[in-house]
Formats: structure tokens, C-alpha cells, sequence
């Protein structure tokens, strides 16, 4: 159970978790031992589960923005264990959920720009097995992107 420290930490680590220990017993009005076993029990707990860097996709060549709705030929449990292992093959997808509805999956996909997504198309995804459907969907604009989940 986490208590309100606990949260206030966890929002300030997932704004900006290169804060030194000295700067998170500030804001909390914790000693810098408190805070350093606060986190280290959070992380024990695997509540912070890593630390990661947040790179701007458009310096990297990776700005176009996919989402690729997928439908099995048949939701059996072959055909889905078969999708999901090649889908974690492949680096263009940064997310994939398994979802209700008219589709079966939904895949969050970056490329560099249409002519990389026909060919991530045409030579890995419809390349998977059992795959009936796709449809794909073009980001025209991020209007809000976040990691972290107020507490």
C-alpha cells in the first residue's frame, strides 16, 4: 500500500527521476536517507519497475506514427501465441495490445516516414501468420503524450 509520500515521490520520480536524492528530501521534507529507502523499497516492490531515457523521435528519424489495427484469421489460442511472439520481433512497434472489439490487437508503430511503413508492412507484419486484416491509422498530430500516471 503506498501512502501519500510515497505518491508525492512517485510523481516527482516520473516527471524527472534524475533528481538527486538531496533535491527529493527537499521538496518531500524527508532526510536524503528517507527518500534513498523510500525508493529503494518502491523499487524492491517493482512499483518503479526501470528508468529510461525519453528520446525526441523526430531527431532519430522515427517521427512517423502508426497505429495498426490487426485482425486474426481466428482468435485461437495457436494463431495468438504465434502473433504475439513474432510481433515482440519486431523493433518498429513500441506497443502492442491485446483489445476487444473489432480488431484483435492494436500495434503503436514508428518509421520514418510513409515509404518505411510500406515496406514494415509488406515485409514484416503481413509476413506473420494468421494475420486476416489490417487497417492503419496516421497520427496528424500529438496533442498529449505522457509516461506518467498521476497518483
Amino acid at each position: 500500500m503506498l501512502d501519500t509520500t510515497d505518491k508525492k515521490l512517485l510523481n516527482i520520480l516520473q516527471n524527472d527521476s534524475k533528481q538527486t536524492t538531496k533535491q527529493l528530501s527537499l521538496q518531500l521534507h524527508l532526510s536524503v536517507t528517507a527518500v534513498y529507502e523510500r525508493i529503494k523499497k518502491l523499487e524492491n516492490q517493482k512499483v518503479i519497475q526501470k528508468y529510461v531515457a525519453m528520446v525526441d523521435k523526430s531527431k532519430i528519424e522515427k517521427s512517423f506514427l502508426v497505429f495498426c489495427h490487426v485482425k486474426l484469421v481466428q482468435h485461437t489460442k495457436e494463431y495468438v501465441t504465434t502473433f504475439e511472439r513474432e510481433v515482440l520481433k519486431l523493433e518498429e512497434v513500441s506497443e502492442c495490445f491485446h483489445v476487444s472489439g473489432d480488431y484483435d490487437y492494436i500495434l503503436k508503430i514508428y518509421v520514418k516516414d510513409m515509404d518505411a511503413y510500406r515496406e514494415f508492412l509488406i515485409t514484416k507484419l503481413t509476413a506473420i501468420q494468421y494475420i486476416g486484416s489490417t487497417q492503419s491509422t496516421f497520427s496528424i498530430e500529438q496533442v498529449k503524450n505522457t509516461t506518467a500516471i498521476q497518483l
